[in-house]
């Protein structure tokens, strides 16, 4: 049986979420800690293929100097998650990570919830994309398993989606298996329209298998559980964990 290619973005949002809690306005402090450096380096020892944050408006985890830290030292591809704001873009074209993926953002929200409305951003996104990619960045849109959606990120000249799962991930039973048949659908689609597909949000080690259904599946972007389970075995550990799982993917 062939091995799985799929491949694995450890998101580490979270681990600075920690330093965040006590040391938000002290990030000077040599006890400042933990060190985001240290969780990327940890991720690739243990087989991360690239390494995702989400550098938001509010700055509320991850900070500007932490993206020039990981742009300087880590050894893998680098993924900037980002709203659509001029501040943010200028960041990324001048720090021009590996990937950006493009996501909503809404200071109300704990993390990011559903997926980015291409189909109304259109115009604003394709200027973004354009800059970007003319930079040397391939971009990403995080959206929902909606066709029209799938569709507008092709149109406007992405180079990958990544599938949002956090519906997928918070049901079971019937309304998960209506939401794979979404999540097949668009995967199908955006294979077709020559998109990479990624996906991310609310994925475990036990609800993967449920999402093997889907095909065309390249990375999976994963942060929450992954941080969760590094609180009792360790980081190194759980990403080993995650990746066990993922070698079971057979597209």
């Amino acid at each position: 049986m062939p091995q799985s290619n799929l491949l694995l973005g450890v998101n580490i949002d979270h681990v600075v979420t920690l330093r965040q809690a006590r040391y938000r306005t002290m990030l000077a402090s040599p006890n400042a800690e933990p060190c985001v450096l240290t969780a990327a380096l940890e991720a690739e020892k243990a087989g991360a293929h690239s390494i995702t944050i989400h550098l938001r408006a509010d700055r509320r985890h991850i900070q500007d100097a932490d993206v020039l830290l990981l742009r300087k030292h880590i050894g893998t591809k680098l993924n900037l998650e980002m709203g659509n704001t001029r501040e943010i873009l200028a960041i990324a074209l001048e720090m021009r990570p590996d990937f950006v993926c493009m996501v909503p953002e809404n200071r109300e929200e704990v993390t990011t919830e559903g997926g980015l409305d291409v189909v109304g951003q259109c115009e604003a996104l394709r200027s973004t994309v354009t800059a970007l990619s003319d930079n040397g960045t391939r971009v990403s849109m995080f959206i929902a398993p909606d066709l029209e959606q799938v569709r507008a990120s092709a149109d406007i000249g992405a180079a990958m989606i990544e599938l949002h799962t956090g519906t997928f991930a918070n049901h079971t039973g019937p309304e998960r298996d209506a939401e794979v048949r979404r999540l097949c659908a668009a995967a199908e689609l955006g294979h077709a329209l020559g998109l990479q597909i990624n996906a991310g949000h609310g994925l475990t080690t036990k609800n993967l298998p449920d999402l093997w259904a889907v095909p065309h599946l390249a990375e999976l972007n994963i942060g929450h559980h992954i941080v969760s389970r590094a609180v009792f075995i360790g980081l190194r550990a759980a990403v080993q964990e995650m990746l066990a799982m993922m070698a079971t993917y057979r597209d």
